[in-house]
């Protein structure tokens, strides 16, 4: 018990006084978190940009601007010169440019056989088809309502609308967990082969099967070490950004940190593997940066695989960081229960396994 305590504490040390790795594997992913978080979580509005011209200054002018802005859906900067605002325009300081032209209200007061004189013009950014489809959408919603009252048309079928409450979720509520899942297995399967490789080089682990050290007081406090290291940089990274950006904790912090540890455990069995094959330390990084690149950048860590195509996600989903940062996520920003996450669990620990005994079998002391 003792050495297992001595080689646990003295892991830890060893973490703590390596400055590069205390940086690289902590305050790197909290700064990337932070920069990205400032970057895209303000969210995308929904609210157009409208320059709007009155050529008509009438009373049915004003109606259509007051319908306008009864929508909420744009903001409205008024003036007066159509040619500065179509400039303004082409140059992409204006998303739209609607003119109210002269004899606006004429037109309107016309008989309905005349329907359709009283016109509203609307330019765009064709390049922007985005903008384009939602700006034609919001005049003519205005110009309906307004055509609605002038005839004095009832509709015979209505709509029921109803609310529902939703997360409101943020970027940064989707970036967190795909942090902390980027932490742990970097941490681990990068970290173990690197350092295993390296002692193995040293004769550091030759030296260690000489002694009375049992492989299982070695493995054992490996694995608490990292798991002591990787719970405490998630509870970090969770307090910085709930302090930061007030992200939530929706679900159980109990299966968030069980999530952490199958998460821990998996990458080590992994990196052990690649330890194994790796003959010194110089190859052992390589090797850990062909599995982990892809993984980082197509696991949804910082984006969702619902944006990758389908066969891609067929792959993707065998990834086990695939199934981490979306099991997080559900406890994180859902709340989600282990009722509904056993399957993530389980393909997790299948992985752990597998690995792990791969890694019993390829595993050598020098």
């Amino acid at each position: 018990m003792s050495s297992y305590l001595q080689l646990t504490l003295g892991q830890l040390r060893l973490f703590g006084r390596n400055r590069q790795v205390l940086f690289w594997s902590l305050f790197f992913p909290i700064l990337f978190m932070v920069m990205l978080g400032s970057l895209f979580s303000g969210g995308s509005s929904s609210t157009l940009t409208l320059f709007l011209v009155d050529q008509d200054h009438s009373k049915a002018s004003e109606t259509f601007i007051v319908t306008l802005q009864g929508t909420g859906m744009a903001k409205i900067n008024q003036g007066t010169e159509t040619t500065e605002a179509l400039a303004a325009l082409k140059h992409g300081d204006n998303q739209l440019v609607v003119v109210i032209p002269q004899g606006y209200e004429a037109a309107l007061a016309t008989k309905a056989t005349e329907a359709g004189k009283a016109k509203i013009q609307l330019f765009y950014d064709e390049t922007n088809l985005t903008t384009k489809q939602s700006g034609t959408f919001l005049i003519n919603q205005v110009a309906d309502e307004i055509s609605k009252k002038q005839t004095q048309y009832v509709p015979v079928v209505t709509v029921q609308a109803e609310g529902v409450q939703s997360l409101n979720l943020k970027y940064i509520d989707f970036l967190v967990p795909g942090i902390v899942a980027m932490m742990i297995m970097s941490n681990n399967l990068n970290g173990v082969a690197g350092q295993i490789s390296s002692w193995r080089e040293r004769g550091i682990l030759r030296r260690m099967q000489s002694t009375p050290l049992k492989a299982s007081s070695f493995i054992a406090a490996q694995i608490t070490a990292r798991l002591i290291i990787n719970a405490s940089q998630a509870i970090l990274v969770l307090l910085v950004a709930n302090l930061i950006f007030q992200t939530q904790m929706r679900g159980s912090w109990a299966l968030l940190l069980g999530f952490v540890v199958l998460g821990t455990l998996t990458f080590m069995s992994i990196g052990f593997i690649i330890a194994s094959l790796a003959k010194t330390p110089e190859s052992a990084s390589p090797i850990a940066g062909i599995i982990s690149f892809p993984m980082l950048f197509l696991g949804g860590t910082f984006f969702p695989l619902s944006n990758l195509p389908e066969w891609v996600q067929s792959i993707v989903k065998l990834f086990p960081i695939a199934h981490l940062t979306t099991a997080m996520r559900q406890v994180l920003n859902v709340g989600e229960g282990l009722a509904t996450l056993w399957p993530m669990a389980a393909i997790l620990g299948a992985w752990m396994i597998v690995a792990f005994v791969i890694s019993s079998f390829t595993f050598k002391w020098e």
